[in-house]
């Protein structure tokens, strides 16, 4: 059985796959691109290339990545699908045969009961652009043509899923990296890259049960891990309950670690039961490690949910405060407006920033986003660019003026499509003059659907 567009949000309007794979040399620019805004702009998202088994979720679509190459004033695009071993199976058969998350995974499946899409995220590291999906390895993609490289395992020495959400260190050059388990304790696997791309180590971390636990956050010293209770827990299928829930009455862990510690060092600090899908930075200040995330109260992603708030999975920007010294742990909200897919500069990954930048959330249906949010996180206040009426765009992406000496010097860059007009551009904006007009507008050949994460890669760092 196949889902059709009728039935479900995320097969129709934008949210609808593009499968046709183009490549177009001159586009259409409306404004001026910044002349020293030289690299690539990449992001990844679902785009089935079949229609799907059963009920679709958004998550489920094969990986495809939609790029622009900026150098000299001037735009190219082109979008091509990550060619992962399911894709591939998919493609010969020509039909979709593995079900989503949504559905009981098909365990006499011949080719396994599920399938690495690679649909996420990207991290650059090592002079390698890698394709990410949470619940298994790599996939390393080539510039600039985009072409599949295939699976990336660190010449075999990765043992365990990676996560969407590597963090590296702009300073040292390390990259970590989490893998997380539902079936098999300890649950959680931490990883160390060096900076010339060696997978150092490999930790366990024991946890009580299997958690989603889709990201994480560095300092400069330490790691920090998000047990939430957003649980796995077989015996509750078996009572013909959701087997993924959200326990309301469990309280979240946070984990802090020294970074090249292992689980005998790891401290756990307690708070109210929460979800975070997306952490914007680390740091540490005196005695204390700070950690600055989007959180909601509770969360209906895949799972049932034991709170019967209204709005409860609605997320805000807020700030814990974990004392080292006193085990005191403090929470604030820092924004009442929701918001999510949070970013920095990354030069500032795990040291103190006075600015964060979130994506509006608007849709109450589907995600949709509104406009891209400054947060000044040291004096308060935010400034808001809204893309208009009728259009959405995505997670806004900053990238740093060459040579920049402030923080936020350089631009913030999203996908947006009008729905009104429906067409789809990329568009810049200054992040130091956030609600003025965007400084340019990159006009895409046919439609971008939305999507998850994004990543810019200087030209510097190809060469």
């Amino acid at each position: 059985m196949t889902t059709t567009t009728a039935t479900n949000p995320f097969l129709s309007g934008n949210f609808a796959p593009m499968r046709s794979e183009i490549t177009e040399s001159s586009l259409k620019v409306i404004g001026q691109l910044p002349p020293d805004l030289s690299g690539w702009f990449v992001r990844n998202g679902p785009n089935p290339q079949f229609p799907p088994q059963g009920r679709y979720h958004w998550f489920d679509g094969d990986g495809m990545l939609h790029g622009v190459q900026i150098s000299d004033g001037k735009a190219q695009y082109r979008n091509r699908y990550i060619e992962t071993r399911g894709y591939k199976l998919e493609r010969e058969a020509g039909e979709a045969i593995w079900t989503g998350l949504l559905e009981p995974p098909k365990r006499d499946n011949p080719h396994g009961p599920s399938k690495n899409v690679a649909n996420t995220a990207l991290v650059w590291h090592d002079g390698r652009l890698l394709a990410l999906w949470e619940g298994g390895a790599p996939h390393e993609i080539k510039l600039p043509g985009l072409e599949t490289v295939g699976s990336y395992n660190y010449n075999g020495q990765l043992t365990s899923a990676f996560t969407a959400h590597p963090k590296v260190d702009a300073l040292s050059g390390e990259m970590m990296f989490f893998g997380y388990s539902f079936f098999q304790s300890p649950y959680l696997h931490y990883s160390i890259v060096s900076a010339t791309g060696e997978l150092l180590r490999t930790v366990p971390i024991d946890l009580p049960v299997g958690v989603m636990m889709h990201d994480f956050a560095i300092t400069e010293h330490y790691t920090v891990f998000m047990d939430l209770p957003l649980t796995f827990r077989p015996e509750r299928m078996q009572r013909g309950e959701p087997v993924l829930q959200f326990e309301a009455s469990r309280p979240s862990r946070f984990g802090i670690l020294p970074r090249h510690g292992d689980n005998s060092r790891i401290r756990w600090f307690e708070a109210p039961a929460c979800y975070v899908f997306h952490t914007l930075n680390a740091y540490e200040e005196g005695e204390e490690v700070v950690l600055v995330a989007c959180r909601m109260n509770s969360t209906t992603v895949l799972a049932a949910s034991e709170h019967g708030e209204a709005g409860g999975d609605t997320p805000y920007l807020h700030r814990w405060r974990f004392n080292l010294t006193t085990g005191e742990v403090k929470e604030e909200a820092l924004s009442t407006m929701a918001s999510d897919f949070p970013r920095i500069n990354e030069q500032y990954m795990g040291r103190p920033t006075r600015y964060g930048y979130t994506s509006q959330m608007g849709g109450k249906d589907v995600p949709l986003v509104e406009g891209l949010i400054k947060h000044d996180l040291v004096n308060g206040g935010a400034e808001v660019h809204k893309f208009g009426n009728g259009r959405y765009g995505g997670e806004g992406v900053f990238v740093p003026r060459s040579g920049a000496t402030e923080e936020d010097d350089g631009w913030l860059l999203s996908f947006v499509h009008d729905e009104i007009e429906e067409t789809s551009e990329l568009v810049v904006v200054s992040a130091k003059e956030m609600s003025t007009e965007p400084v340019a507008r990159i006009i895409m050949p046919q439609r971008v659907p939305y999507g998850f994460h994004g990543a810019w890669i200087d030209q510097e760092m190809v060469r």
